[in-house]
């Protein structure tokens, strides 16, 4: 597949079938194997005459990919005033389905507490501060489909495993903003997270700060929610006007 892609990427016009197996060595029913499977999964597009080129699925996962740089890179700098502010742990979270994934971190120093929230790390959307954010944009009935396809599995004791749980606390995410994760990720861990959105208004990535929870302060929500909010102006976020 890799070598398909290469092939098609150094042509301008599409390539049929033939030139495709001997450029890549492969013999021509596999090449053809592989472009049928690629084709219905958008990444390569067939004409009528039976020539091929890239797909549209490329251009979608290389925008992904570009925003998601221009995101990090937009974050740090103000991840990092927030973690000299605050001398904890400061996480970049974004959904990947029932999920939310760590892709930057600062660290605080501060203390041995093990916290998971590590580049790369994925945790459930219901146990995360980050996550909360995402199912609070879902909406009621998304919200129900996720509790029924997750069967909403407990990470900690202190995890929501019930739907009226979990419906009571998103609902306070969204009056104040911010959402909380209190030991229910990892014990001895609490998060303030608060969304981060972007030119076209959509919930982009989560801003969360970690502290172990002997250190926890509640009061550091509107410094979270502010930079995060700074993040998304950055962005070219433009925040309705009240009213």
């Amino acid at each position: 597949m890799m070598k398909l892609l290469e092939v098609l990427a150094q042509h301008a016009d599409p390539v049929p079938l033939k030139q495709l197996a001997l450029e890549t060595g492969l013999h021509p029913s596999t090449a053809h194997r592989i472009l049928g499977a690629m084709t219905q999964s958008g990444f390569v597009e067939r004409s009528d005459a039976g020539v091929y080129r890239l797909g549209i699925r490329l251009l979608e996962l290389g925008s992904l990919v570009k925003s998601r740089i221009s995101l990090r890179e937009t974050a740090m700098p103000l991840m990092l005033r927030l973690h000299a502010a605050t001398g904890e742990s400061v996480n970049l979270g974004i959904r990947d389905g029932d999920e939310i994934v760590y892709v930057e971190r600062t660290s605080s120093g501060r203390s041995s507490v093990r916290v998971v929230h590590i580049v790369g790390a994925r945790a459930p959307l219901h146990t995360t501060a980050t996550g909360k954010l995402f199912l609070v944009e879902d909406g009621l009935e998304r919200i129900r489909d996720y509790a029924r396809r997750t069967g909403l599995p407990a990470s900690t004791a202190a995890s929501i495993t019930s739907l009226p749980a979990l419906e009571k606390e998103l609902d306070r995410v969204r009056r104040h903003g911010v959402a909380f994760d209190l030991d229910e990720v990892e014990p001895g861990v609490r998060c303030i997270g608060a969304g981060i959105h972007d030119d076209s208004g959509a919930l982009v990535a989560g801003l969360s700060l970690s502290t172990p929870s002997e250190r926890f302060n509640p009061e550091w929500a509107p410094l979270v929610r502010e930079t995060a909010d700074e993040i998304s102006r950055a962005l070219g976020y433009v925040a309705p006007r009240a009213g």
